[in-house]
């Protein structure tokens, strides 16, 4: 039986007049009662991107409703900060994904009723394009209606604040608390009111122009790739997602002109029927392209997410053979190849400065010595890359280089404030140029040479869904669990400090110290040898995210130190999961 407030929430969508008939016809099938508690026990929350969430009917769901309610607080946000901001207006973009199209317009009609302009693009856009337009219209804020890489079922919105970057933590508050005031019948202006009035101002190509001679500028060697680049075979996919024109565009303006783009993945499609999901960390997201790899032998695949700011990277080996590359992995390659390049050509500033999420690889801080550049560490979601580059700005202290997260992100500049793929291809282009031209190396020789310098690094995260209310708290219990656990060893490995993130603490030779680190929801366990692993709950989905990161003598060791110690590490846990 429906505990009083989810029953109350239910009826009032089933009888309110706001609501449609389509919505309510959607509620009234459903038989199973678990499922009507899944979508009204709770509203959907932000999380470390903003919200996403499973399209539906329901307060705890994706739908035209809750884009109204949550655009209407996000609008009483800007208006208290006065009537400029209000005319700054938002940017705002969308990708392939079911409705889509629909939710973007629908929130700058809701701005629009709210006396803010909105800066709405004529078609699919790309996140990090998103970010750059933000900055460029000089708008108070903007809004990126995508699920990112998660199945079709989902769709989402993220908010970014005046700098490019995702909602500061303030002001993602602020709306929840609006939220928390607003109800559910909220003022829509038509699209012809809103045009008519100026409120509403559509873009394109001229923003697009100004972003990619951004994007441009941001490679190293442009000559050698116009006079070399046409020997160097893609083939790339957009998983049905944004990315293909600017992908294409900035490759082929380069010199790149062996180009196959996977045509069954090339138009936009809200369903991804060729892929179980959008993914390119997911196998399954590269058989087509990995086919038409081999029948051309091409020497680099490259695929982007739906929103075109995740990057995945498959390059042929000496062997003739195909390597996917995780994300830390190219984050290593590219920090290696964008500030050795530049170390060597024309020196680094003194104050440059590399950034990377605190669960991504130890490798880097290896190399980070070698290369004698400071590697600051930031929380999990790229706007903590962006905050880091907005404080340098404004204090005149720190160049940043380049920065990169394991979950496929990577950015160079400072023209946009979030990870972007159609950077990350141009640069992991180049870098395979540079390498094959002038050291005679595949991107996996590059990796292998580090290894041997460094030593040999191996990353996994395994991301564990667990549904519904019922989930939520086993991901709470197996984080407590683990912020109690006490041993001195996983997998034969020595800890030798736990950090409790949400804390700020740090438990090392027995002795509890401060963690100089925001707090936020992660546990940490450190191992003698610099490799570690992180738990950390999802802000946006409904999953728990397990961090491996060992060290071992070559790539055999690695690897069966790593299976040793996630036998080990789930074997206490595997009752909540």
């Amino acid at each position: 039986m429906l505990n009083k407030e989810v029953e109350d929430r239910y009826q009032q969508w089933l009888t309110s007049p706001y609501f449609d008939e389509a919505t309510k016809a959607e509620l009234k099938a459903i038989t199973d009662e678990k499922d009507i508690e899944d979508r009204f026990y709770c509203d959907l929350e932000f999380g470390t991107g903003g919200m996403r969430g499973m399209l539906g009917a329901g307060t705890n769901r994706m739908n035209l409703y809750l884009i109204r309610k949550l655009t209407a607080s996000f609008a009483r946000v800007i208006a208290d900060h006065g009537e400029d901001a209000k005319n700054r207006g938002v940017a705002i973009a969308y990708d392939s994904r079911r409705f889509s199209e629909d939710f973007a317009m629908e929130t700058a009609l809701v701005l629009a009723a709210h006396g803010i302009r909105a800066y709405l693009f004529e078609s699919l856009r790309s996140t990090p394009e998103l970010s750059f337009t933000i900055r460029h219209k000089h708008a108070i804020a903007g809004v990126m209606i995508t699920a990112s890489h998660n199945p079709k079922e989902y769709n989402g919105y993220k908010v970014y604040w005046e700098d490019g970057a995702q909602l500061p933590p303030a002001q993602a508050d602020e709306i929840m608390a609006k939220m928390d005031e607003c109800g559910w019948d909220v003022s829509v202006l038509s699209r012809e009111e809103a045009l008519a009035s100026g409120l509403l101002e559509m873009i394109g190509q001229e923003v697009d122009d100004c972003y990619m001679t951004c994007v441009q500028e941001q490679l190293l060697h442009p000559q050698l790739d116009q006079q070399k680049g046409c020997g160097l075979k893609i083939v790339y996919t957009p998983l049905h997602g944004a990315g293909r024109v600017f992908v294409e565009r900035i490759l082929s303006q380069n010199g790149f002109s062996q180009i196959f783009t996977v045509p069954e993945q090339a138009e936009p499609d809200s369903e991804f029927s060729t892929v179980h999901v959008p993914n390119p960390e997911d196998e399954g997201a590269w058989e087509l392209a990995l086919t038409y790899a081999k029948e051309l032998q091409a020497d680099l695949l490259l695929a982007t997410d739906p929103d075109s700011d995740r990057l995945g990277v498959q390059c042929r080996t000496s062997k003739g053979e195909y390597q996917h590359l995780t994300g830390n992995q190219v984050g290593v390659i590219l920090a290696n190849y964008i500030i050795g390049s530049q170390k060597a050509e024309k020196g680094l500033p003194a104050d440059g400065i590399m950034l990377q999420s605190i669960v991504s690889t130890a490798l880097t801080e290896k190399l980070a010595e070698e290369l004698a550049v400071p590697l600051k560490k930031v929380p999990v979601g790229f706007k903590f890359i962006g905050e880091q580059i907005k404080e340098m700005e404004e204090t005149g202290k720190g160049s940043f280089l380049f920065g990169f997260e394991e979950s496929l992100g990577y950015l160079k500049g400072t023209y946009a404030r979030d990870k972007d793929a159609v950077l990350g291809a141009a640069l992991v282009a180049e870098a395979a140029l540079y390498y094959q031209e002038i050291e005679g190396k595949t991107l996996t020789d590059v990796l292998d040479g580090l290894f041997d310098t460094y030593g040999y690094f191996l990353d996994e995260q395994v991301a564990c869904t667990l549904m519904g209310k019922d989930g939520k708290e086993r991901i709470d219990q197996i984080m407590k669990f683990l912020a109690a656990d006490d041993r001195c060893r996983i997998g034969g490995q020595k800890i030798i400090s736990r950090e409790y993130y949400d804390r700020g603490k740090q438990l090392k030779n027995g002795c509890m110290l401060d963690l100089d680190f925001p707090k936020v929801n992660i546990v940490g366990l450190t191992f003698e040898n610099g490799g570690f692993i992180k738990a950390r709950p999802s802000g946006t989905e409904p999953k728990i995210r397990f961090y491996f990161c060992v060290a071992g003598n070559g790539r055999r060791d690695a690897e069966e130190t790593l299976e040793r110690t996630k036998k080990d590490f789930f074997s206490l846990i595997e009752q909540l999961l």
